[in-house]
């Protein structure tokens, strides 16, 4: 038994031996060697000799120089000119001066200092390389040239293993299709794969990214941008908490917190969710979906569930589906669709689709309640079907057009129980300056107008039917009604006014659902929306 543990110390003690002379730096060939106890204790000093050069081996790694300076003692050199460390077909190591130490198989590289693998290579003036770790560091500005990528940095990390750069300070990518500045990124060499670490703008032919977190593929270029991103893209400013980005596919999307500028179009559009399709020119926003059309200087606001976007620069659309709401400070609207072309100025609000024997089981009043609504000053008007054309190039409100179930109720100016109303088939209605001038309505027109004297005074209710009805108003107000063609009508005095005479047959007072602000564009369920972002 006693032998047995001599016997496996001493193998242990040869293993040890054996290894350790393994990790020894050994001399291959020098053209001459000298010693300079002096200037140099302890060294070798290895000298190039003709064509012979200084080669020196440690553990897969061979080093050629002109000129080493080996301690054996502390299995340690130093190199000089034109050295070169090559460590098999994975690296090799180029400078002026190389240090190396056996024992910690670290290297200190400086002068012109070059490191070349299959996959890239890196130029700087000093480097260190940790081969047990696996890694190469610089301080001292690098360049690295990868496939048709040349990156700068102030300082860099590689990492061998993975292939992996973590660049700090300065960060630069140059390609022949972009250009990306960093203050901190990890780059990897072998897929081309990009992460940022601190706030990075990229500027491509047609696009630009900033942001302070995120992924980019830098060879197909396309990735995933978070914190403060924001990507200009051929004019559409992108802003979002997430956001993903395809060039070849001329794609963008984001979520959260969502909001696409229209720098062209002088348009903005914010939600929660929205895509950009650039050589479809078109863009989708959903969940909380507004849009602001800059008119003058007023504004147009349109939330709806969903708004898309289409058409060229020159012929924008603007589409919103569900829910829609308008607010301008000369009109308010609601309907479950909208249209507006702004090239034409031309806005369309629209009633959600219903077959004709659902709308025949309606009454008059419910017809009204799912019909689009619109309001001008104390003017409500709805109708199946209501078109707003604005002038193109003074950006104002032009006419108005109203086809089917046209109801138009004005809520009486000195008592508050009282409405003017005004119905019929087809209303055409013009603007001066933005307010109201006057309506034309036609076909089976009906008109119930309290009336008063100069001073205030009571006159009656008047009922008329006629086949088509001129209404003027000044500052919202009707100041003037004419009938035309047989018009057939009383004014009932205040005495023999019927209570359920006062109501035409359709009349609902929708003034709970107008929007009198930004805030009542958004229903209880909107603002009640549970918003998640998206990884």
């Amino acid at each position: 038994m006693s032998f047995f543990k001599y016997f496996l110390v001493f193998v242990m003690t040869i293993t040890i031996v054996n290894s350790q002379e393994q990790r020894t730096i050994e001399i291959i060939q020098a053209g001459k060697s000298i010693r300079d106890s002096k200037d140099y204790p302890g060294a070798n000093i290895l000298q190039k000799d003709d064509n012979l050069r200084v080669i020196l081996f440690h553990e897969g790694a061979k080093i050629e120089s002109d000129l080493s300076y080996y301690y054996f003692n502390e299995n340690s050199f130093k190199a000089n000119g034109s050295v070169n460390f090559n460590q098999g077909d994975t690296l090799l190591l180029t400078s002026d001066f190389l240090e190396y130490d056996g024992k910690t198989k670290r290297a200190f590289a400086y002068g012109n200092v070059f490191l070349t693998r299959p996959d890239m290579k890196l130029e700087t003036d000093t480097l260190y390389l940790d081969r047990t770790k696996n890694i190469a560091f610089y301080n001292s500005n690098g360049k690295i040239i990868d496939n048709e990528n040349i990156l700068r940095s102030r300082s860099g990390i590689y990492f061998m293993g993975p292939k992996k750069y973590i660049f700090k300070s300065n960060v630069t990518i140059e390609n022949p299709e972009y250009d990306l500045v960093s203050e901190e990124l990890e780059y990897f060499t072998e897929s081309n794969y990009t992460y940022f670490n601190d706030k990075t703008f990229i500027n491509g032919t047609d696009y630009s990214i900033l942001c302070e977190n995120g992924f980019y593929d830098t060879y197909n270029q396309k990735g995933f941008f978070k914190e403060n991103a924001v990507i200009n893209y051929d004019g559409k400013i992108i802003n979002g908490d997430s956001i993903f980005f395809e060039n070849e596919k001329s794609y963008a999307s984001a979520s959260y917190n969502v909001k696409i500028n229209d720098t062209i179009n002088n348009s903005i559009i914010t939600g929660h969710y929205g895509e950009i399709f650039k050589d479809k020119d078109s863009a989708i926003i959903t969940r909380n979906a507004l849009a602001i059309n800059i008119i003058k200087n007023d504004s147009l606001y349109i939330h709806s569930d969903t708004i898309t976007i289409t058409g060229s620069d020159e012929n924008k659309i603007l589409k919103g589906y569900y829910d829609v709401r308008i607010l301008k400070s000369d009109v308010r609207g609601l309907s479950d669709s909208i249209h507006f072309n702004q090239q034409t100025g031309l806005i369309k609000l629209l009633k959600k689709p219903k077959n004709s024997k659902y709308l025949k089981s309606l009454t008059d009043e419910e017809k009204n309640k799912i019909n689009p609504v619109i309001w001008f000053g104390k003017n409500q008007i709805t109708g199946d079907r209501i078109f707003l054309k604005s002038n193109t190039q003074s950006e104002e409100l032009d006419s108005l057009i109203i086809r089917g179930n046209v109801f138009m109720s004005q809520k009486d100016s000195l008592t508050s129980d009282r409405f003017n109303q005004i119905k019929g088939e087809k209303l055409d209605g013009f603007f001066n300056n933005g307010s109201l001038e006057n309506v034309f309505i036609v076909k089976n027109s009906t008109l119930l107008y309290y009336m008063y004297s100069d001073d205030g005074e009571f006159i009656g209710m008047n009922n008329t039917l006629a086949s088509s009805i001129l209404i003027n108003f000044q500052e919202n107000e009707i100041i003037e009604v004419s009938f035309y063609r047989n018009p057939d009508g009383n004014v009932i005095s205040e005495n023999k006014i019927i209570l359920n005479e006062m109501k035409l047959p359709g009349f609902i007072w929708r003034e709970d659902e107008r929007p009198n602000s930004i805030y009542d564009l958004f229903s209880e369920t909107d603002r009640e929306l549970e918003i998640v972002p998206i990884e």
